[in-house]
């Protein structure tokens, strides 16, 4: 948090966009420690028997924050400018920081003395990030070279997790833990089949309906609130029903508003998208508590930061690759064009095609989340 709180001070400040760059990449490493610790001391406090309403509890803190932020923060940037939205986060972050170190007395770390795996994390950046940025340059040339090398890069990082004492990434938890591995690509599959569906309904809303960007963001606004209200309810509920069950049932739901969503066409009703958009967020709703719940619940105690890490590690892959699938059918249907009314043909078009692959990843992650099996008999 307190790189966070760092980060965001300097980020207020910034004389240029470079900067800005710079010190939102140090927010960023602030971050991913914030989320990855966070999920690992939950489910380090709670029993495995209320571990699943622990974790709802704080994912619905997540899905208040994604329904608040984008609301807030337009009315902070149109009344004090976007640094306002960095001194905002110093705010709130100083009042984290000490609520923690005044409520939280205890430690639960079991990995003590481990040594940190740099060779290893500079590896997986180095191939993750050259994958990472082939697919936003997608169906050029340099694009595959990209992502050849960084699976290429991720191959050997592979290999060297494998063969050190103190890897950074467990790898021989995906090859020993049936549960651990087809959850997280249960999460993968998730992310990858529904993170770019808000920003194609953004520019559907703002093209066809001849919306306003703040009217489309309050329209968009209602998929998280769902998750919000919900996220709680799931994740107490996997604790009485198989996680699996729970969350394939999430991911029927998310299939079947894809599907709905890979017919919509300039005359498709309003009210009908935001009632998709609840459909929606219902399915994030089952899926997403109970399969963190079954992730943290796949491991020995001293492994939850390496489960919750690789979980957010999925998540992240999946939200890359989903914007991935809209750039390349975008190049393949649009190029390298401004999307004017001239183009709104090839942009329907194009978001349907999306629409349908979206759909058919995810109605692979209901298999993906049936295979993981029976968490409640590893328990």
């Amino acid at each position: 948090m307190a790189l966070t709180i760092f980060s965001s001070v300097f980020a207020a400040l910034s004389p240029s966009g470079a900067w800005l760059i710079l010190f939102r990449v140090i927010q960023g490493m602030g971050s991913s420690m914030i989320f990855g610790t966070g999920i690992t001391i939950v489910a380090s406090v709670y029993p495995v028997s209320e571990r699943g309403r622990a974790l709802g509890i704080v994912l619905t803190s997540v899905y208040v924050g994604l329904s608040a932020g984008p609301f807030v923060g337009g009315v902070l940037t149109a009344a004090l400018g976007w640094r306002s939205l960095f001194v905002v986060n110093v705010l709130i972050g100083t009042i984290v920081v000490i609520a923690t170190l005044w409520k939280i007395k205890e430690e639960w770390a079991e990995a003590r003395g481990e040594r940190f795996d740099l060779a290893g994390s500079v590896l997986y950046a180095g191939a993750f990030t050259a994958a990472m940025y082939g697919l936003t340059i997608l169906p050029t040339l340099n694009g595959f070279a990209f992502i050849t090398a960084g699976c290429a890069g991720l191959f050997v990082f592979c290999l060297w997790e494998l063969k050190t004492g103190h890897p950074v990434l467990e790898i021989r938890l995906f090859l020993n833990n049936r549960a651990f591995l087809f959850s997280n690509l249960a999460t993968l599959i998730n992310y990858s089949a529904t993170f770019a569906v808000t920003f194609l309904i953004s520019l559907y809303l703002q093209y066809m309906k001849r919306l306003s960007p703040q009217v489309a963001g309050l329209i968009l606004i209602c998929q998280p609130s769902v998750q919000a209200v919900l996220s709680s309810y799931t994740g107490r509920l996997s604790d009485r029903v198989e996680p699996r069950i729970v969350s394939s049932f999430g991911m029927i739901s998310l299939t079947v508003a894809l599907i709905i969503f890979g017919f919509i066409d300039r005359d498709m009703p309003l009210y009908l998208i935001i009632c998709n958009l609840l459909f929606l967020g219902f399915g994030f709703a089952l899926f997403v508590s109970p399969n963190t719940n079954a992730v943290m619940s796949s491991v020995d105690k001293k492994f939850y930061g390496v489960a919750s890490g690789t979980m957010a590690t999925m998540r992240v892959v999946g939200q890359t690759l989903s914007m991935g699938v809209v750039m390349f059918v975008f190049m393949v249907f649009i190029g390298k064009v401004q999307i004017t009314e001239l183009y709104y043909g090839q942009f329907l078009r194009s978001a349907r095609a999306v629409f349908f692959i979206f759909a058919f990843l995810s109605f692979l992650g209901i298999f993906a989340s049936l295979a993981r099996g029976r968490i409640r008999e590893n328990r």
